[in-house]
């Protein structure tokens, strides 16, 4: 039987769809994930199952909605259940960087794992005791440097805090900034293994997640950069949901990772914010070459499937939100590529519908594992494999109140290529965007009576779908027999 192939799975947080040079963002530099796109294959209408780093992350690594993983905020605890399988089945499992598995030191699975999460996480005097150090803590304790934060840099000139927009340049070492500590530990680790088990390795960079903090020499590379820029109308904030400008305040009130946000940010100051999220994505596009180039040097890069992806995206001040927390395809949708020298031919990119959790039973199948009959995820792999249409109907996503979403019980979002629904559980409001009319989902017909019939027709398809779904991960899972499939 031929061996069972080396993947690598490389997360992003936080990264919008459009942020790559070679999937029509010319405005960004990004030649080596330009080259993974030109080589293998990507999909550019890949959505997340939740609008939070761990309702996501559980999600990609349980195979299952939030609903049916139980999971649906950034604090609940979780661990990854298919990373042991592969285990079992003889791979050497190993993450370096951000999982944000809960406790953040569990081992989830993993043989090894150099944890680090976010950039911005605060440690407070009176938790000093309690506090959880990560790799990236330590070796900035080493060097004697203090890591930035949103104390650090409000103290250092209120002023200039308020108005960066969570904007600021990284000046301490480069090689301290979490993007680079990541991908040369990798680098390093790769250049170190010696065994010669088939290799499962999760890279999760902490960026571009705020704070938007690129190295200086990579900033410069958008100075003059043409970027697209928001454009958000009093209509339609009028036409959002009450529980958005809850969020919108809460955003503006309470500083979280960085952001100072603010009602109707000027345009220098977006475009400004822009330039530095684009450049820390230029930034770990570097260390991307660089870990392929890894590959290439110790003789594994023929027989390995590489994945890139993000937990989800960040509106970017588009229609007048920052971060996450909300269902529109700006924060929804994000970067998905297959690539592998061995087993996948270079393709166009796909528009098919997909959700990000279907990386895992694509993993599984083509690491030989079984797939779980309960599973609310589905391989790719035919379509990596065969160039079959794999895609969904429909996608969904999932979201629940938290310490920073405080203005809603419960939202599902609910999307096919004609239609979007966002209903907001024992809320008057929801959403509703007719995407062929207005992809840019400003026009929100909620309200309208004549599409009144249509709202009522996908609001009872949410609420089956969900009761579908809670019966379905309540089903005994079965896995049945599974032959590697990446031939």
């Amino acid at each position: 039987m031929e061996r069972k192939p080396n993947i690598v799975l490389i997360m992003t947080d936080q990264q919008r769809a459009d942020t790559i040079g070679a999937l029509g963002a010319p405005w960004m530099h990004t030649p080596n994930l330009d080259r993974l796109v030109r080589e293998g294959a990507a999909y550019t209408n890949c959505f997340v199952t939740s609008p939070v780093c761990v309702g996501s992350r559980a999600s990609l690594f349980t195979g299952l909605y939030p609903h049916g993983a139980s999971v649906f905020s950034n604090f609940q605890p979780w661990e990854p259940s298919w990373v042991r399988w592969l285990a079992d089945a003889g791979y050497h499992c190993a993450s370096i960087g951000k999982m944000h598995i809960n406790p953040y030191d569990a081992l989830g699975g993993f043989h090894q794992r150099f944890a680090v999460e976010n950039k911005d996480r605060p440690l407070f005097l009176e938790e000093r005791d309690r506090a959880f150090y990560d790799e990236w803590d330590k070796a900035l304790h080493a060097r004697k440097l203090v890591k930035p934060s949103r104390y650090t840099r409000h103290a250092a000139d209120p002023a200039a805090y308020k108005d960066a927009l969570g904007a600021f340049v990284w000046d301490l070492d480069e090689d301290m900034h979490s993007d680079m500590f990541i991908g040369d530990h990798a680098v390093w680790w790769l250049e170190e293994r010696k065994s010669t088990a088939p290799l499962f390795l999760q890279i999760g960079f902490p960026g571009p997640h705020p704070p938007y903090d690129p190295v200086p020499r990579h900033l410069e590379r958008y100075a003059t950069a043409d970027l697209p820029m928001p454009s958000v109308s009093e209509s339609e904030l009028a036409l959002q949901p009450r529980s958005q400008g809850e969020l919108r305040k809460n955003m503006i009130r309470n500083n979280y990772d960085s952001i100072a946000w603010r009602d109707n940010p000027s345009p220098e100051a977006l475009l400004r914010m822009r330039r530095y999220y684009a450049a820390n994505v230029s930034m770990i596009d570097e260390k991307v070459g660089q870990i392929i180039e890894t590959l290439g040097r110790k003789g594994m890069l023929e027989d390995t499937l590489l994945i890139f992806t993000s937990d989800h995206a960040d509106a970017l001040g588009d229609h007048g939100h920052i971060q996450k927390w909300t269902m529109y395809d700006c924060v929804e949708r994000v970067p998905l590529v297959f690539w592998s020298p061995k087993h996948i031919a270079a393709r166009a990119p796909s528009d098919a519908l997909v959700q990000l959790m279907d990386i895992a039973p694509t993993v599984l199948e083509a690491a030989g594992v079984n797939i779980p009959s309960n599973w609310e995820a589905k391989s790719l792999l035919p379509g990596l494999s065969r160039q079959e249409n794999v895609g969904r109907d429909v996608v969904y996503a999932e979201l629940a109140r938290d310490h920073i979403q405080t203005g809603a019980e419960y939202i599902v979002m609910r999307r096919d290529r004609d239609w979007k629904l966002v209903y907001y559980l024992n809320e008057p409001d929801g959403e509703l965007f007719d995407l062929r009319a207005d992809p840019g989902e400003v026009r929100n017909l909620w309200t309208s009576a004549e599409h009144r019939e249509m709202r009522d027709k996908l609001v009872a398809e949410v609420l089956h779908w969900s009761m579908q779904g809670t019966l379905r991960a309540r089903m005994p899972p079965q896995r049945k027999p599974q032959q590697p499939m990446l031939i």
